[in-house]
């Protein structure tokens, strides 16, 4: 009888693991069906594997000045061109993406972690709904940009001097472009547990004595992943764009670390003489943000489950 039912357990869960894995490969081939969203993930594919490869394989310094060729167009030596202090531009710009998208991605899960936390218990306790959403409402009126710039002109001195020049600037703009970004993922995260926390399937394994956080955290959190997964998404681009106005109003990271932003910053002077100084960091700011959204819009889709094939 034991061996019966130990047969019965192991057949269950490898039933279990292969409807697991029949579901993902359908969501695969779904998402593979969203053709933005599939030029999305290759696009950014490309753009990370360059940035995180390429300053190995294109080994000009990033910082080694040459005055006998300064503000030089692309040619075949330096494909992006040079700068007015004579730097490879290439190389500035592949070294730069590095730190705009570690500060995109790290921002995002600051920004989703306190956004999915507060929407969370705002749609689920009625109590907290009302002060929570007075905080977020509180939080959007706000102006961002003259906050940041406040913020940043606050912290940046004591930041600096307890981590570093670099590195407490990188968790100075991550911290404050996340903790001012997480309202719109809150009220869509609220949104979808109002709804989903009426479902019958809900009620079922309230009744069979399941606690809150076994209820936020295996039965309601998992449907409402699409809404999550839109926000990260956004908030990626958005903290792109967010650390690239800071760094063009030259208060972001120091010079000596060419983000993408502090590129176009260097470049303001000289858009009528050269052009391309602005032209390639742009670009790549553009790349990075429409490609991150189309591969947002994607897995919207598919994870929807009002989808219809």
């Amino acid at each position: 009888m034991t061996a019966g039912a130990g047969g019965d357990s192991a057949a269950i869960d490898a039933g279990t693991l292969r409807e697991q894995r029949s579901l993902w490969r359908e969501a695969w081939r779904t998402f593979q069906r969203h053709r933005p969203a599939m030029f999305g993930l290759v696009a950014l594919g490309s753009l990370a594997l360059a940035v995180a490869v390429g300053p190995f394989i294109y080994t000009e310094p990033i910082n080694n000045l040459d005055f006998t060729r300064t503000v030089r167009p692309p040619s075949p030596a330096h494909p992006f061109g040079t700068d007015e202090l004579g730097r490879d531009l290439l190389a500035r710009t592949l070294y730069g993406g590095r730190i705009s998208i570690a500060v995109g991605v790290t921002a995002m899960f600051v920004a989703i972690t306190v956004g999915v936390t507060i929407g969370a218990l705002a749609g689920f306790f009625p109590r907290a709904d009302g002060p929570l959403m007075r905080l977020t409402e509180l939080m959007i009126s706000m102006p961002t940009l003259p906050l940041l710039l406040l913020v940043l002109l606050l912290f940046r001195d004591p930041l600096r001097s307890a981590f570093g020049p670099t590195i407490g600037i990188f968790v100075l703009i991550v911290s404050v472009i996340g903790l001012l970004n997480w309202m719109t993922v809150a009220r869509l995260v609220r949104a979808a547990f109002l709804s989903t926390k009426q479902l019958d399937y809900v009620t079922a394994a309230r009744s069979i004595g399941a606690g809150n956080l076994r209820l936020i955290v295996r039965h309601i959190l998992p449907n409402v992943m699409s809404s999550i997964v839109v926000a990260a998404t956004i908030a990626v681009g958005a903290a792109i764009i967010t650390e690239s106005t800071l760094s063009f109003l030259g208060l972001g990271f120091p010079p000596d670390e060419p983000t993408w932003g502090r590129l176009l910053f260097d470049a303001q002077n000289l858009l009528d003489s050269a052009p391309h100084l602005a032209l390639f960091p742009g670009a790549l700011i553009f790349i990075a943000v429409i490609s991150i959204n189309y591969i947002g819009d994607g897995l919207r889709d598919t994870f929807d489950p009002r989808r219809v094939d």
